[in-house]
């Protein structure tokens, strides 16, 4: 009978066994790894700070932290302001809702690369954005957005980001919405609240949980930013914390300073990712007990 016990629950873990030394091989051994060469100097010796006195001395450092942080802050605004509009919208399931469900859902069908290659050739001087805005009348010349540089640039990445990812926010949101009992919003309208004090007061609070999840997912992916930037404008043009380590690895790799460089930069980002989730979540655990 023991012994039955003891199977029963040493089943679990056994089951969980072939992930777990998936993980310690294919996941926790690089990282393990990774940060070992983040605290090896140079000369192969201990140090805390050698690495990231060389990152901080690296071109585009600076820039590529200042807009990291630009792209995180307006990349989510923006993206959770359009998909809790359209969530709204949709929810309400009026007439050509489908319809406007699935084109708002078309981004997400489409591959990075393929909107990299979308975005590209919009974006070239004799691009379908430029044809577009001379025939609707909106200009005479044709702008030149692959010079575009600095925070320009960045907020150009921004909106391109904000396409392709608007509809996965939405999802979220509207699944959400999707969950609140119609009774308690009549409930609010039979006691006289209008439809304003019944979103801010109804919706939104049993939002929570979805909003949450939505917002910590978008920070995370923003932080990590860099393929639509390399793609679309190449290396060095818009940089990003991530971008730095796909330039060290990619464009300069075999030099030491440059593994050590990427190595840094990802450690870096991988801390920068855990301190916003955290202090997101303390936040919204704040205003979670305040309410309450």
């Amino acid at each position: 009978m023991q012994k039955a016990r003891i199977s029963n629950a040493a089943a679990p873990y056994l089951l969980l066994a072939p992930v777990f030394i998936f993980y310690a091989l294919f996941w926790l051994t690089p990282v393990l790894t990774s940060i070992k060469e983040v605290f090896t100097a140079a000369d192969g010796s201990f140090s805390l700070t050698a690495n990231f006195r060389l990152m901080g001395e690296s071109d585009l450092f600076a820039e590529a932290m200042i807009n990291t942080a630009v792209f995180t802050i307006v990349s989510v605004v923006i993206e959770y302001l359009v998909a809790l509009l359209l969530a709204v919208l949709l929810n309400i399931k009026f007439p050509g809702s489908k319809l406007l469900t699935f084109v708002s859902m078309i981004p997400m069908a489409i591959t990075p690369t393929a909107v990299a290659i979308l975005w590209k050739t919009g974006l070239l001087s004799d691009g379908w954005i430029n044809s577009m805005l001379i025939s609707l009348g909106f200009t005479d010349e044709r702008i030149m957005f692959m010079n575009i540089e600095g925070i320009r640039a960045v907020i150009m990445v921004v909106l391109i980001d904000a396409w392709t990812v608007t509809p996965s926010v939405m999802i979220i949101l509207l699944a959400g919405l999707q969950q609140i009992q119609r009774d308690q919003k009549e409930a609010a309208y039979l006691f006289g609240a209008n439809k304003w004090q019944t979103f801010k007061d109804i919706t939104l609070p049993a939002l929570k949980p979805s909003i949450t999840t939505s917002i910590i997912t978008r920070m995370i992916a923003a932080i990590q930013v860099w393929s639509i930037s390399v793609m679309v404008l190449g290396y060095s043009k818009v940089p990003f914390l991530v971008e730095r380590v796909a330039f060290y690895t990619e464009v300069i790799p075999g030099v030491d300073t440059s593994t050590k460089l990427a190595y840094t930069y990802s450690f870096t980002t991988t801390v920068i990712v855990l301190i916003a989730t955290i202090f997101y979540l303390r936040i919204s655990g704040r205003g979670k007990k305040a309410n309450g």
